[in-house]
């Protein structure tokens, strides 16, 4: 299965055309695959055209939250940062006074929904996880509601309650009413061959832009200026009037397996032989990040997004970890995403006796064309005190 899922993904990431020699690099069976793709991703168009019109023609109910949402979603699979972005809106939203619930579906493991659990826990932030996200979210407004008609004098709301609800993974979501919706696309990788799934990478076709208040270039430090026009180009071609910030992921520490609180300089892996292990949406980017530390050399082991490492994967980061100890005479580190130890911290214990580490990286916005960290807040707030949250500040 994870041999078939990364032939997919070659696909979804190549030009499908002889003139581009795109095809040529696929194989015999990519090429044989083809077919079948092209048509299930038409049956997902039609699929997707007559479920939007149902919510359009409200046949298919849209339900609005009684506190504003913000939707930080994508158009393509995996590596955008949504999740990353979902956190940095609500650490900012807590440190503003400002307490925010954020729903997260939890695909497969749910790992992403756990990272997230870590990272707030102790705070006034709650998450609910589910795919019915306003379901999820009635137990925790309930309290709201019942607080709210307690206010006295206009006195802005206590932390326990909840003021904003983010929406993680939330473009697709029709079913819940969004007031701001922020796309995330990953610079590194952003439309693929411009297909649907499962020919090619994306969720909607790119005029789903149109929807977007905001949409954020991802990775922007790891791309070239021209690249970044490129995408910046699509973008306009698609919504003239929305505004584009740009972000990346600065790795801040590490933390050894089971030791989550024992936070370690990023020179601990300096010169060190560095086996990077991850099965995220975009690989590259966390290899890349990691190479900046300078180390003394990188190697990696790549597996699908939210892929569920089993004895045979261990089995094969244990060998190619030999293989290193041999080729560079030390032994070297293994080095993962947080996002792969929350969906299951006890596997990595396996690798005993090597080291295993986790890189710890947050999302900064990245400045351009006037385009800043504070601008970026600026428009938030500006979204907020519609909601009468300008208290907050």
């Amino acid at each position: 299965m994870e041999r078939l899922r990364k032939m997919v993904n070659e696909i979804a990431y190549t030009p499908l055309s002889w003139k581009g020699g795109g095809l040529s690099k696929l194989s015999a069976i990519q090429l044989s695959l083809i077919p079948i793709l092209s048509l299930t991703s038409t049956l997902y168009k039609i699929i997707l055209s007559f479920r939007r019109h149902l919510y359009r023609s409200r046949f298919l109910p849209n339900h609005r939250l009684p506190v504003p949402v913000i939707s930080v979603g994508n158009l393509s699979w995996g590596g955008n940062g949504k999740t990353p972005m979902v956190e940095f809106i609500a650490k900012w939203l807590l440190h503003s006074g400002v307490s925010p619930l954020i729903l997260t579906r939890g695909y497969g493991c749910a790992d992403e929904a756990k990272m997230l659990q870590r990272h707030f826990n102790g705070t006034s932030a709650r998450i609910g996880v589910g795919a019915n996200r306003a379901a999820v979210a009635a137990p925790f407004l309930k309290r709201h509601k019942r607080l709210c008609s307690e206010q006295i004098g206009g006195s802005f709301l206590d932390s326990s309650t909840i003021q904003v609800v983010i929406l993680d993974d939330g473009m697709q979501h029709l079913h819940l009413c969004r007031d701001v919706d922020i796309v995330m696309v990953n610079g590194m990788m952003p439309w693929g061959n411009r297909n649907l799934l499962p020919l090619g990478p994306l969720r909607e076709p790119l005029t789903a832009l149109k929807r977007a208040n905001i949409v954020v270039i991802h990775h922007a430090d790891l791309m070239l200026e021209q690249e970044i026009k490129v995408i910046e180009s699509t973008i306009r071609e698609n919504n003239k009037a929305v505004s584009i910030y740009y972000a990346k992921m600065t790795p801040s520490h590490l933390f050894a397996v089971g030791k989550v609180s024992c936070e370690l300089p990023l020179l601990a892996i300096h010169n060190r032989t560095i086996l990077c292990v991850s099965a995220i949406g975009c690989a590259n980017s966390f290899a890349r990040s990691v190479e900046k530390v300078r180390p003394r050399c990188v190697d990696r082991m790549d597996f699908s997004d939210h892929h569920v490492f089993q004895r045979e994967d261990v089995e094969k980061i244990m060998l190619r970890l030999q293989e290193l100890v041999v080729k560079f005479g030390s032994e070297p580190i293994v080095i993962v995403t947080e996002k792969d130890y929350d969906r299951d911290p006890n596997m990595f214990g396996e690798l005993d006796p090597f080291e295993v580490l986790v890189l710890c990286s947050k999302l900064q916005i990245v400045s351009r064309g006037g385009c800043t960290d504070e601008h970026f807040k600026k428009y938030m707030k500006w979204f907020l005190k519609a909601f009468n949250l300008e208290r907050a500040w």
